[in-house]
């Protein structure tokens, strides 16, 4: 029986699937354990001992194949083929969503997106036709969406993450300034923009120390 694969391990597979997308872009054929590490700021032994557990995928002296590399990560993380997303608010953040160019590469891909200003529902932006929030919940079942972005004001997360798991979605990225409680089987994750700039001031100041 193969040990069971530590939490750790696959999320430090998220990183070193960023890297070698890094890589591939500057158009590298071939990565160390070193050279990535470099890029993750991860001990090398750390990265290998992570590989072993799917297999052997480097060749003594020559290091990973960065294609190869990426697509047994992609297969490994579940990111092939390109999961759908369902974005709800098409404000600034959510436009500058919209606009990022490298989801598909990466996994991912807004499907749709919703909004409740009569003046942007069946415009299209950035490709993605705005739909209106009435129909969130159909559209969501007819397209078996599990993964759902909010880019919506605080005072409205809750009630639009609860309609959006009530369709069937399983995991929430939400860019409200919260801790959204929902049910255990739920996966959040709450990105509170000011926090992190509050953050970033704190060690910009001390570092002047």
């Amino acid at each position: 029986m193969k040990d069971p694969i530590p939490k750790e391990t696959i999320s430090r597979l998220f990183t070193y699937f960023r890297s070698l997308l890094c890589f591939s872009k500057l158009g590298k054929k071939n990565v160390s354990s070193y050279e990535i590490s470099k890029l993750c700021n991860i001990n090398p032994s750390i990265i290998r001992k992570d590989f072993s557990y799917f297999g052997d995928f480097g060749t003594k002296g020559v290091g990973y194949d960065v294609d190869n590399l990426i697509d047994e990560i992609r297969g490994i993380l579940k990111l092939t083929p390109a999961s759908k997303v369902a974005l709800v608010g098409v404000g600034n953040i959510g436009k500058a969503l919209l606009a990022y160019p490298n989801f598909e590469s990466e996994g991912f891909k807004i499907f749709m997106a919703f909004d409740n200003d009569k003046k942007k529902i069946g415009k299209k932006v950035y490709g993605i036709t705005v739909e209106d929030m009435e129909n969130l919940e159909k559209r969501i079942k007819e397209e078996k969406i599990k993964i759902g972005i909010l880019a919506v004001p605080e005072s409205m997360a809750y009630e639009i993450a609860k309609r959006m798991t009530a369709a069937g979605v399983k995991a929430i990225l939400s860019f409200a300034p919260c801790q959204l409680v929902m049910t255990e089987n739920i996966e959040i994750t709450c990105i509170d923009l000011s926090t992190e700039l509050s953050k970033l001031a704190y060690y910009s100041y001390k570092n002047l120390e």
